[in-house]
């Protein structure tokens, strides 16, 4: 009799056919989603209306993973959510089998390689590096060694222009008080070594740009995180005439979704200099307020563009001395609920509630240049939802096994590492979000550190 390990029991788990080996099992209780190649045998199940994804390890090995995907969920740190262990699984002859770790399937989200086979620009590559060190250096700042950094270990999902990044393989992970450069360094050294390999399978495949060299991706990964790693956590010194640099580290740390939670400030005995150094970063700055706000629990970045949308809504309507809660409730009935709930329910698999207000936005943006006047936000998203959305490929469930890979067919659909059923050169469907130009309206890369520098600098 099998025996289940959960903090989160789901009891229709238990009449699954956990005899039998997780590459056998019956069509009826898998979902075939776009996911990576794994050492391991991995499985969507369906169980009910919930989607969940099941891995083969050993027992050891699947123990500590759902004890640190644990400790990651509590921190609020971006990654998989454990459900179970299941051990004790034997054939009905007897024969052991290995446990199952079991984590909820993450809505809207895509590994690397499904995104490239969607086609995507080279910008684009540069948004999946940025949201993979921003993770990293999330992962670093609560002592989370992952030593086993690599695209392949980490699911994506749009996050407005950009996008974000969420932890899926812990089996390696050490969880410390704090890590030293040393062991930094260490994860960085993996992650150079893994992307590179990961960029020539996908530069052998022609699936990466022509125009990008894997060797120069997987070097600038070590520049963007020193930076991003200064900034969080570097001391800062200044004289003593110069306060307002205090207020301007906290603005340019806001801008990268990151919080404050202490600030260590030592003055010099004249007065002549101050030091600074953040002592404990907390991200989420954009996403929490909106919460608070309006109830929506969004990424990072779709929380910065809807709550731009939210000022720019205050300002229209005239309500600049209105309590903001009343106008955040205002504009979620009159504006974003609208636009949500336009969408016709086949459509609404494609991208997630925050992100297709965003794509709304821009189109709307788009189409009010074209046409020389101020488009309603009701108009854009009917020409977005026939002009963009009906065109994109979905991102939430599949419901047929009909899963591709660059344009072929899966010859298993539930398991990609058994390649396709032809291989007939067919060139590399793109994404039609993708062929759009960038939207002058998206925010600052979210790694470019010098901008906002130079922004905060020319606002003294």
């Amino acid at each position: 009799m099998p025996r289940f390990t959960s903090a989160k029991p789901d009891s229709r788990l238990i009449p699954l056919p956990w005899d039998v080996p997780l590459a056998e099992w019956p069509a009826e209780h898998l979902v075939a989603l776009p996911r990576g190649i794994s050492r391991h045998v991995v499985r969507f199940i369906r169980v009910g209306t919930s989607v969940y994804a099941a891995k083969e390890l050993i027992e050891a090995a699947a123990i500590h993973e759902y004890r640190t995907l644990q400790d990651l969920t509590r921190t609020d740190t971006p990654a998989v959510e454990p459900l179970a262990v299941v051990t004790g699984r034997t054939t009905p002859h007897g024969e052991p089998l290995d446990p199952v770790l079991i984590t909820r399937h993450l809505e809207f989200s895509l590994p690397y390689r499904a995104l490239f086979s969607s086609g995507v620009r080279p910008e684009t590559v540069n948004r999946l590096l940025d949201a993979l060190v921003v993770l990293l250096a999330r992962l670093h700042l609560i002592g989370f060694l992952w030593l086993d950094v690599s695209l392949s270990n980490v699911l994506f999902r749009r996050d407005a222009g950009e996008f974000a990044a969420y932890l899926v393989d812990a089996e390696t992970a050490e969880m410390h008080d704090q890590l030293t450069d040393g062991q930094r360094a260490h994860d960085l050294s993996i992650a150079t070594t893994n992307l590179f390999g990961e960029f020539c399978d996908l530069q052998a495949g022609r699936l990466l740009d022509e125009s990008l060299d894997p060797l120069y991706l997987v070097e600038s990964i070590n520049a963007r995180y020193a930076e991003l790693w200064s900034e969080l956590t570097g001391a800062e010194e200044f004289p003593g005439a110069e306060l307002y640099r205090i207020e301007n580290r906290v603005r340019r740390l806001n801008a990268l979704g990151f919080d404050i939670a202490e600030l260590d400030i030592t003055t010099a005995q004249d007065g002549s200099s101050v030091r600074i150094q953040p002592k404990v970063v907390d991200a989420g700055h954009h996403s929490r307020r909106l919460l608070r706000l309006t109830g929506l629990d969004v990424e990072e970045n779709q929380a910065r563009r809807l709550l731009n949308d939210l000022d720019t809504f205050r300002f229209r309507t005239n309500q600049q001395d209105t309590d903001e809660a009343l106008v955040a409730h205002q504009w979620l009935t009159e504006c974003f609920q609208p636009v949500v709930s336009t969408i016709p329910e086949h459509l609404r698999g494609k991208r997630d509630g925050a992100q297709i207000f965003h794509e709304v936005l821009d189109y709307r943006w788009y189409a009010s240049q074209r046409e020389h006047r101020e488009v309603p936000l009701v108009e854009a998203t009917w020409g977005y939802i026939h002009d963009v959305l009906s065109g994109l490929p979905d991102e939430a469930l599949s419901s047929t096994a009909e899963v591709e890979e660059a344009g072929r067919r899966l010859a298993n659909p539930y398991d990609p590492s058994q390649g396709f059923v032809d291989d007939d050169g067919e060139p590399m469907p793109e994404d039609p979000w993708e062929t759009e130009p960038s939207s002058p309206a998206s925010p600052t890369g979210v790694l470019d550190i010098a901008e906002l520098r130079r922004r905060a600098a020319g606002s003294d």
